[in-house]
């Protein structure tokens, strides 16, 4: 998508918030919240990355019929492997499919205390571009491989 295509589409939610990196972000008043980051390099001007925040109330976010936010991280990253190559994250308490790029994270775990929400579930989940935190390195050989994103 284009930057105008992805306003386009947010706006729907509701009103829009410009952050300070550029991305264009929605607040539901569930407390679901969307953002939407764009590319540089070859990328720029287009969608690059959309990431969804955990509701305090109702809402229900699904990969593959995974209640995401709902049930506890472990459980989540159990049921993903079954569709995706997920692996932890060396410098956070997430977890990263690469190949997909889905990013799952918390900001500490806390695997065995349910009443601890921010450690023992997801509080955010990030679907970008393959190859969205690439090193320089895997960035020329991506593009020279001729694997950059189809638009």
């Amino acid at each position: 998508m284009t930057i105008d295509e992805a306003r386009g589409a947010l706006e729907t939610l509701g009103r829009l918030t410009p952050t300070a990196h550029g991305e264009l972000a929605v607040n539901l008043p569930s407390g679901l919240g969307f953002s939407v980051g764009f590319g540089v390099g070859p990328t720029r001007g287009h969608l690059n990355a959309i990431e969804v925040w955990r509701p305090q109330e109702q809402d229900l976010v699904r990969y593959r019929d995974v209640d995401v936010f709902g049930l506890p991280a472990l459980k989540v990253v159990e049921r993903l492997r079954r569709h995706v190559d997920i692996a932890p994250n060396e410098d956070d308490d997430g977890f990263t499919a690469r190949e997909l790029y889905l990013a799952l994270w918390r900001p500490f775990a806390a695997a065995d205390d349910p009443d601890e929400e921010q450690g023992h579930f997801f509080q955010s989940v990030l679907l970008a571009r393959p190859g969205y935190d690439d090193t320089p390195a895997e960035a020329a050989a991506r593009f020279a491989a001729g694997r950059e994103p189809d638009y």
